[in-house]
């Protein structure tokens, strides 16, 4: 959930119509709306499990729940602002290095918790996960834009809200 609009990052089976063309990754207002679920999957190539601990630091995939592709990132404009597109693409067994973010958590906290206020950077082009109040005219539900940005500002700041938490295996 974006923390100071409360909208939660959301993506359905809609193309961006400029940019890349892939599943587009919006903010919705709506609290219980299932295509605002993802699910949290390491680095391909890593050796965590379900229930591990995220380490501030830690490189993390977000897979969109309902249609199984990958928070993705690349050098294309965002459609509203002009700042960096944000959208969907891949699948299952389809994934690269523009699905990995870095996680942040702001201040004095070392594990992801549910509480814990974030940041997401994006690893292959450095910009941070961002969302404000400029809302897509032609969209229902008044959907605001995620988009991408270069510096650290209070409109990239996330938090986890609805969803399922797995006990946690600290035995690393």
């Amino acid at each position: 959930m974006h923390e100071r609009t409360k909208f939660r990052l959301h993506s359905h089976d809609v193309p961006y119509g400029s940019g890349s063309g892939q599943q587009s990754v919006t903010g919705f207002p709506i609290v219980d709306d299932s295509n605002s679920y993802w699910i949290v999957r390491p680095q391909l190539g890593s050796s965590a499990k379900q229930g591990d601990t995220i380490k501030s630091g830690a490189i993390i995939r977000l897979q969109h729940m309902r249609t199984r592709k990958w928070l993705h990132s690349h050098l294309h404009a965002s459609p509203i602002t002009g700042n960096q597109e944000v959208s969907c693409f891949g699948g299952e067994n389809e994934s690269d290095t523009g699905d990995y973010w870095r996680l942040m958590i702001e201040g004095s906290g070392k594990t992801w918790r549910q509480d814990q206020r974030v940041r997401l950077q994006h690893v292959d082009t450095g910009i941070y996960l961002h969302s404000h109040d400029k809302k897509y005219t032609r969209i229902a539900g008044g959907q605001q834009e995620v988009c991408g940005v270069r510096e650290k500002r209070a409109d990239n700041v996330w938090l986890a809200a609805e969803g399922v938490y797995l006990p946690v295996n600290e035995t690393k």
